[in-house]
């Protein structure tokens, strides 16, 4: 049984006239052929070390994924240009100014006039008034000094780490990234060569600074015994007398407590 009138007859070829035509008529526009690109899937992102690390492609070498402003060298650069730490990478001259004027201002503007306006007779001891209000100075300039010796010893330490800590949106997503072999000894260079003495520095003053306050603190201690031997504000009987008048009278309290004072002979007599 012959099957060749079931099976599908072939399509005939195009002869080169209908090529041609058809060639004319996609240049005409009538057609418009699109280009189509076509790009690799886009696998996931994950930020987060707890979801799926294996997807997380390792950073790229040479790259840092710390934010700026939380790498070493900027905190560094910031450090530098902030108030008031940027007075400890000053010469020695400007650095003492500076601690100078800021524990005389404190002195004039708060420790003098509460010391000498906190107390009921302030002439009486003027130089504890005056040693009260140098401490208070001394005081502050050492508060001042020690905030600066904690932000550049944190800096310090993150330059001389070779890790560094960093959060990328919050304190929930701490990550913990390696330094390389360059950026290590660039931030090891920098913060033996610059943080190191001023951490120095700092040391120096603020033993400096304790040895002044402890000096003020014994002159407090022993303050009543140098006024009593060359002061002239030394109290008299007088002047004990006369302290408070009005409020305390011998008479008074004899006429009202006769008892309190059996045996000792009336003034007015």
């Amino acid at each position: 049984m012959d099957i060749s009138p079931l099976l599908p007859r072939p399509l005939p070829f195009p002869s080169p006239k209908a090529a041609a035509a058809a060639n004319q008529y996609h240049h005409l526009h009538l057609l418009p052929t699109r280009t189509l690109h076509f790009s690799r899937p886009c696998r996931p992102q994950f930020s987060s070390p707890s979801r799926r690390d294996s997807d997380v492609p390792p950073p790229p070498s040479g790259t840092c994924p710390v934010p700026l402003d939380q790498q070493p060298i900027n905190e560094y650069r910031n450090l530098t240009t902030s108030f008031p730490f940027s007075w400890a990478v000053a010469d020695p001259v400007e650095y003492g100014s500076r601690l100078f004027v800021t524990g005389a201002s404190f002195v004039l503007l708060v420790g003098l006039p509460v010391a000498w306006l906190g107390a009921p007779f302030p002439e009486s001891e003027p130089l504890k008034r005056v040693l009260c209000a140098g401490s208070s100075g001394i005081f502050a300039v050492t508060l001042a000094v020690v905030r600066m010796y904690l932000g550049w010893a944190y800096v310090g330490n993150r330059l001389l780490s070779a890790t560094v800590e960093y959060e990328e949106t919050g304190w929930y997503d701490g990550q913990v990234w390696v330094k390389t072999t360059e950026i290590l000894a660039r931030d090891r260079l920098l913060g033996s060569y610059t943080v190191k003495p001023v951490l120095s520095k700092l040391k120096y003053t603020l033993v400096s600074l304790a040895a002044s306050l402890c000096l003020c603190v014994v002159l407090l201690l022993n303050v009543d015994g140098i006024t009593e031997k060359g002061s002239p504000y030394k109290a008299t009987e007088k002047s004990i007398e006369r302290a408070i008048p009005g409020v305390y009278d011998d008479e008074s309290a004899r006429s009202f407590e006769p008892d309190a004072f059996c045996g000792e002979p009336s003034s007015s007599v």
